[in-house]
């Protein structure tokens, strides 16, 4: 299955919702002033933020007014034009190599399992790969690591259960650099984002990268689970404070019936998604792409 197909079947549960309302209010109302209103509705209750909501529809107004259409398609298509232009807003990184790759976020948003996806994302680009497990605090998060990179086949660098992760960076980086690796990826403990303490602790693994490292591109990314909703929108800001962010990647993208929030994150945060995970499998992970969302959405 091709990348759109995987995008497509993962946002079904949306495209179904979205849709369905979709056609119920083309139904319902001729175009004008109540058809907007219900239209931000849609996008409201599809996790698509108040405020983006109302930039979006408010665009959507100006130029089919402009225009003197009524059409449903032009609309339509209009819509999805203008949705894309917000995803695009967020200028997607370039990788560069060699780099190193560091994955943050909350409990339970899937990190292990997307890093061990990327490495062997990477790996199908003909890249080399290591990976580094500084999440030394939960039970048996390197066995779980060690795992997946065993699947990616690729190497890890990991140290005891309490170890400093930022010496487990630390060792990773000077492997990287001895042998020449393309990509250094970097696992990270999961960490409330209120909790002062341990965003601090992720500062201080960015200067170990920083200064260890000076030579390889750096990129932080946040991994989200995409049946969050808006509240991933909160926490994306909260970790862009703390280690300026350089992309996001979405998990469980085929688990949501409300994928409007991704727009919010683009259009709002200017932090631009990198890769989507569509599945379980090892290679359920694609780059994101604006206009094969857009398409899955509606």
């Amino acid at each position: 299955m091709g990348l759109f197909g995987k995008i497509r079947n993962a946002l079904k549960k949306t495209k179904d919702n979205v849709a369905h309302k979709m056609r119920q209010l083309f139904l319902k109302n001729k175009i004008g002033n109540d058809f907007y209103d219900e239209l931000e509705e849609i996008l409201i209750s599809s996790d698509v933020s108040v405020r983006t909501a109302e930039d979006v529809v408010e665009q959507v107004k100006e130029e089919a007014i402009g225009n003197k259409i009524k059409d449903e398609q032009f609309v339509t298509d209009l819509l999805k034009d203008i949705l894309e232009d917000t995803l695009n807003e967020a200028e997607m990184p370039e990788i560069t190599y060699p780099c190193v790759i560091m994955f943050v976020g909350v409990n339970g948003v899937g990190k292990t399992t997307t890093i061990g996806k990327v490495a062997n994302y990477f790996v199908s680009q003909k890249k080399s790969v290591t990976v580094a497990a500084a999440d030394t605090f939960r039970a048996a998060a390197s066995d779980q690591l060690n795992i997946w990179a065993d699947r990616a086949k690729v190497r890890i660098v990991k140290h005891e259960e309490g170890s400093d992760p930022s010496a487990v960076i630390f060792d990773a980086v000077a492997s990287a650099k001895a042998k020449g690796t393309d990509v250094v990826l970097v696992d990270t403990a999961g960490r409330l984002h209120v909790k002062e303490n341990l965003m601090n602790e992720l500062k201080k693994m960015d200067r170990v990268v920083t200064r260890e490292y000076p030579e390889a591109a750096f990129y932080k990314l946040l991994v989200l689970d995409a049946t969050t909703g808006q509240n991933a929108v909160n926490q994306a800001r909260v970790f862009d404070e703390a280690v300026e962010l350089d992309g996001i990647v979405l998990t469980k993208l085929d688990g949501t019936a409300k994928g409007g929030f991704v727009f919010s994150l683009c259009g709002e945060l200017g932090i631009p998604v990198v890769f989507a995970g569509v599945g379980e499998k090892i290679d359920d992970l694609v780059p994101f792409d604006a206009e094969e969302f857009v398409e899955g959405f509606f």
